[in-house]
């Protein structure tokens, strides 16, 4: 006889309701394993002489129940080296029961053959208790590995494996994520039994029930309120279909890619506006904005048939594991220098062995020019054509200074040699600020920004003299500057 592992399911209710057939072998058995011997069918069949060996002490060992779960199927598979062990475990064996799936990944793999007898789910007994229709759609997650990532909040939510308080707050928590503090759960106690208990409690007190134990389970009912939908990234998928469907919203209709690429570059800046004033919640609205254009311009995808939002996830998925091989491979990165160098490497070898015509190639046209003389800098500075100090960098700047002034000499021909020496100017000013490790386009902002108070005290200045603009003179207006300075505007 080849070597065995029998499980059997304790079903989810009293003694009353155990398989005649699971009553029969449980009580026969030689080598009876329990991975917990807290189920009132146990207590019953202690009466009638059961013995077994219960893994409860294993779970005192451990703090991860991982590692409890790979201890008890361990166990298992070395005790039927010796004769076909029965190992029993509540409700039904492949209804959240974490140690029969590895002894069915590590049973073959070791020539143990598993096989699963009877046994009634708790999910069973839950639906008639709380009187619910599965068909209406459900999620049954455990309770000890829980995410807010899994929550389908439109969806009947069975958390099991709520075995103790700790768990009971870990769970409270990631609801927390998605619902009120207020919403109303069911704690869901030893279900299809005569100890069958249900209590409604507010989420927050979910932890505060002193009666969970390890046939607690948590329910949570479809959300039925629109504004705790608002925080569910299907519901704004549902929003902008709507706003650019037949009953939408006429300027949402109209829109195409071409269309929405001005309002992109706004919202983009107004993000960076408010990173700047460290408004957080300017920059949670404006941060929302920007992803509005992205759903937009996923549903005209969707709408022309030719890319949805799921194609975008897909492929920004695709690409951050891919191009972060020291997390999601076996690359080695010690520093963000090594990683940029990664990524590059990684980025070329997608667009083709082929290298590019011109190393300045990636360079966006549609950036700031500002913006874009930096990037054209970095990408020559990386194969050694830069200056080594910044001496002749600021040696340049007086160059292309001196060469401006020159064509300054009231003629047509001057001012349009002027603007092109104005170009260089601006140029070689940008390189002497990446010498510095100064982002130029930031600190234009700055100086933008610092002119807008001042300029704005000045106004101050004027409105309360009584007087316009008009009626000062610019030795006056400078005044009113140079007080701003000393106030430190």
């Amino acid at each position: 006889m080849g070597k065995k592992i029998e499980v059997l399911g304790l079903g989810a209710g009293d003694l009353e309701q155990l398989p005649v057939g699971v009553y029969k072998k449980l009580l026969k058995a030689n080598h009876l394993f329990l991975r917990t011997k807290e189920h009132s069918v146990v207590s019953e069949l202690e009466k009638e002489g059961l013995t077994y060996i219960s893994f409860d002490n294993v779970y005192e060992k451990h703090d991860q129940f991982d590692d409890v779960y790979e201890e008890i199927a361990r166990t298992l598979l070395d005790e039927s080296q010796t004769g076909t062990v029965i190992y029993a475990v509540p409700g039904h064996p492949l209804v959240a029961e974490r140690t029969v799936q590895l002894l069915l990944e590590y049973g073959p793999r070791e020539g143990v053959a598993i096989s699963i007898g009877g046994g009634q789910s708790f999910l069973d007994a839950i639906f008639a208790a709380l009187k619910i229709d599965p068909v209406e759609g459900f999620q049954l997650l455990d309770g000890t590995a829980l995410f807010a990532s899994q929550l389908q909040l439109e969806q009947h939510m069975f958390i099991s494996q709520v075995y103790d308080q700790f768990v009971a707050s870990e769970v409270k928590l990631t609801l927390m994520e998605k619902l009120p503090d207020d919403y109303e759960v069911y704690i869901v106690t030893a279900a299809g039994s005569s100890q069958e208990s249900i209590e409604k409690v507010a989420l927050y007190e979910l932890d505060r029930n002193v009666s969970i134990n390890n046939l607690t389970s948590v329910y949570v009912p479809p959300v039925k309120d629109e504004q705790i939908l608002l925080k569910n990234f299907a519901k704004l998928r549902e929003i902008i279909a709507i706003l650019r469907g037949p009953n939408g919203c006429p300027w949402d209709k109209e829109q195409t890619h071409e269309s929405l690429k001005r309002y992109l570059i706004e919202e983009t800046y107004e993000v960076i506006e408010a990173i700047n004033s460290d408004d957080i919640d300017h920059l949670v609205e404006e941060l929302g904005d920007v992803l509005l254009q992205v759903m937009l311009h996923a549903q005209i995808g969707e709408d022309d048939g030719y890319f949805s939002i799921d194609d975008i996830i897909e492929a920004l998925s695709e690409k951050m594991i891919r191009r972060h091989p020291h997390v999601f491979g076996h690359t080695k990165a010690d520093n963000a220098e090594q990683v940029i160098r990664n990524w590059q490497e990684i980025k070329q070898k997608e667009k083709g062995e082929q290298p590019p015509a011109s190393l300045l190639e990636g360079v966006s046209t549609a950036q700031p020019n500002l913006l874009r003389a930096y990037e054209l800098q970095k990408k020559a500075a990386k194969v050694g054509f830069d200056w080594q100090e910044i001496t002749p960098a600021i040696a340049k700047v007086k160059e292309e200074l001196d060469e401006f002034v020159n064509e300054l000499d009231g003629t047509e021909e001057g001012l349009i040699l002027a603007k092109k020496e104005f170009g260089d100017l601006l140029f070689a000013f940008v390189n002497v600020a990446r010498f510095l490790k100064i982002h130029p386009e930031e600190a234009l902002f700055e100086t933008n920004e610092k002119f807008i108070r001042r300029f704005q005290y000045v106004e101050k200045k004027v409105k309360n003299s009584g007087r316009s603009f008009e009626e000062h003179t610019l030795e006056q207006l400078d005044l009113y500057w140079d007080e701003a300075k000393q106030k430190g505007l």
